[in-house]
């Protein structure tokens, strides 16, 4: 059964024994305190008036019922994420220190021994509830928090890719032919480091946060390019000696320009460090032969070794004033000529097994004719 007081707004208690004495007893109390009252008289109904409309906010529970007794019962609201909330007042008439103790380690707040004193009965009620809606403003508080710490995140990111894409727009402007270059070396940026990160050597590395900045990062690998004079930048034919000297300045201009941000911001900035690792590093080789700095192997840092490879097949299966575009076969040859020699063995051959996915990305953003 189940009985309401006329206050809709006052706390609603749902109180559950078998005897319907007891509980003709404990609700006339409760409404005469001013709560409104739902009453059961088995576990099956207190579990499912638990999580019906007006929800408890306060369970008074007998022990010793039958087919299903309190413990049972307060097992099963303890399950439920409906009802798990609910605190939970043991009725019985047990006087074992141990069965107390069994009630309190499933959950149960507090413990009322039968026959009931009215005042005890009350005075326990008003300080669970006012326990309960203390731990409801600090849990509406807390999602507040975390609301609004979500929201600043999100719009961090925001703030963070649109300044990444600006810069990058603004070398592609300088350097027009690499139309939509910077996409498709960010998605095969980031498959190769999907498919290595499970790999020896690669899993500490490679964990989702920095997985996540890497992506970000790609785009700035050419940032430099706007230092290159435009009569070398755009040059139709092969470069000379002094123009190619001019050239390879630009990994070392972007690498500066961001470590300039950098100490404007007064400290380094997680989400630069590997866009600095890339730009400056991207045209090494793993057998030291590559630029500014000639480092050899896992001497260059693995952001930089993952966009060489990426950047490297980008060119060679796109349009150039100075190339045509090679086909996918021919491009994947070189990659694996260059494996041990220009390109980090175990990102050669991460690519070489994956070769349709790379395909799919480079078919997904070709440049406009």
């Amino acid at each position: 059964m189940t009985t309401i007081s006329a206050n809709s707004t006052a706390p609603t208690i749902l109180v559950v024994d078998d005897i319907p004495e007891n509980l003709g007893v404990l609700g006339a109390l409760l409404q005469s305190a001013g709560y409104r009252v739902k009453a059961a008289s088995t576990g099956q109904t207190a579990l499912k008036y638990a999580t019906q409309s007006p929800r408890p906010e306060l369970i008074l529970l007998d022990v010793m019922m039958p087919d299903m007794d309190g413990y049972q019962v307060l097992t099963s609201l303890k399950s439920d994420p409906a009802s798990q909330r609910i605190p939970v007042i043991f009725l019985t008439a047990l006087g074992d220190a141990r069965d107390e103790e069994y009630g309190l380690e499933l959950g149960a707040v507090d413990y009322i021994t039968k026959p009931i004193k009215p005042a005890v009965v009350l005075a326990r009620v008003r300080t669970q509830l006012e326990a309960k809606r203390a731990r409801d403003w600090l849990n509406d508080q807390n999602a507040v928090l975390e609301t609004e710490v979500a929201r600043r995140m999100a719009e961090n990111e925001l703030i963070q890719n649109v300044s990444i894409r600006a810069l990058a727009h603004l070398a592609e402007i300088r350097d027009p032919e690499t139309g939509k270059h910077i996409l498709r070396t960010q998605g095969y940026v980031q498959l190769l480091a999907e498919r290595l990160k499970s790999l020896p050597g690669f899993t500490d590395i490679l964990t989702p946060l920095y997985i996540r900045l890497l992506i970000r990062s790609a785009p700035l690998h050419d940032l430099g390019k706007v230092g290159i004079p435009d009569h070398i930048l755009t040059k139709p034919g092969k470069l000379t000696a002094e123009e190619w000297r001019t050239m390879k300045t630009h990994a070392k201009l972007g690498s500066d320009a961001i470590e300039l941000a950098e100490q404007d911001a007064e400290g380094p900035v997680e989400f630069l460090t590997l866009a600095k690792e890339i730009a400056h590093w991207h045209h090494e080789k793993w057998d030291g032969s590559g630029y500014p700095d000639g480092l050899v192997g896992n001497e260059i840092p693995l952001s930089a070794r993952i966009m060489a490879l990426a950047d490297v097949f980008d060119a060679l299966i796109s349009q150039r004033a100075y190339k045509a575009p090679m086909n996918f076969q021919e491009a994947a040859e070189i990659i694996e000529t260059g494996r041990g020699r220009h390109f980090d063995p175990d990102i050669v051959d991460v690519f070489l097994s994956g070769i349709e996915e790379f395909k799919t990305i480079a078919l997904c953003h070709q440049d406009d004719d």
